[in-house]
């Protein structure tokens, strides 16, 4: 098993991402947005070479293994009305990186969730079936994380895409459920419950992302905890997954200091390397305390 977490959850630096790793005694990150000096910030798969071969060079030099790409493609921004072309770009620039790397896996998504009721399904089940055949032919595996687009819209459309997009895999996400609408029920739609999400999905998930988080009404959004103390079921799910001989790869996104989803964060890189720590820390003995 390989603990690793989301790089930019340790800082927005790529010097604070190693130093958080390091601090940890881990080896691993899941690569998602870093910021290398001289360069804006950006995905992986988006910054300039020039910026993509400092990573390549850091890494290397800190003895840091890249997990996974916890790419943009098809994420909750990308409407499934964009050209392909745009998807398209995101595999080609991602794949060469992938493979200097020696990276094995790459998070994916299946655009974002319409308002209307035709969710396009052909359409969707065509691109992802393209975007994990690229991958595949490359000798990479694509992973489609339950957040907010299609596939995590309830497990029932998890599994019909499943169903539609052979040799795609699942990442879980154990929080996302709390903050997302079942899709699949009537309205008032109930949120998700983590749990069932899980026990429908799990033979097909080979990485695990563990974050933990309660919904607020007062907030109308969701406050994110330490694991095992949220909604999240984490201690549930991981006992579960560990008796069933999961051995693959966790990465933990804590989402305590700054959301990335949130554009307005600025939250410094010492605070958010110490919360990425301590949240490591907290995971292992969570892991610890189930296998014993």
């Amino acid at each position: 098993m390989i603990l690793c977490g989301i790089s930019d959850e340790a800082g927005n630096t790529l010097a604070s991402q190693v130093q958080a790793t390091r601090d940890l005694g881990w080896n691993h990150l899941e690569m998602r947005n870093v910021t290398v000096p001289g360069f804006p910030k950006g995905n992986l798969h988006d910054i300039p070479d020039a910026a993509f071969d400092a990573v390549e060079a850091t890494l290397a030099a800190g003895g840091i293994h890249v997990l996974g790409f916890a790419s943009t493609i098809g994420n909750w921004a990308k409407r499934i009305e964009d050209p392909f072309d745009i998807t398209l770009a995101e595999v080609q620039r991602a794949i060469p990186r992938m493979q200097r790397l020696r990276t094995k896996l790459v998070r994916i998504m299946s655009y974002k969730v319409r308002e209307a009721d035709d969710q396009m399904e052909h359409e969707r089940f065509r691109r992802l079936r393209e975007v994990t055949a690229r991958f595949l032919d490359a000798g990479i595996q694509p992973v489609h994380e339950n957040c907010m687009n299609y596939g995590g819209m309830s497990w029932e459309h998890a599994l019909r895409l499943l169903e539609n997009v052979p040799g795609l895999k699942w990442v879980f996400d154990t929080a996302n459920p709390v903050f997302n609408l079942d899709r699949s029920m009537p309205e008032p739609r109930p949120r998700q419950d983590p749990w069932e999400f899980w026990t429908h999905v799990r033979d097909a998930s080979v990485h695990v992302h563990v974050k933990d988080a309660r919904w607020s009404d007062a907030k109308n959004d969701a406050d994110y905890h330490w694991p095992g103390e949220g909604d999240g079921a984490v201690e549930r799910i991981l006992r579960d997954a560990f008796s069933r001989g999961y051995d693959a790869g966790i990465s933990i996104e804590p989402h305590m200091v700054a959301v990335f989803h949130d554009a307005s964060s600025a939250a410094q890189d010492d605070a958010l390397r110490a919360n990425f720590v301590e949240y490591g820390r907290r995971l292992e003995a969570l892991i610890a305390r189930i296998r014993a």
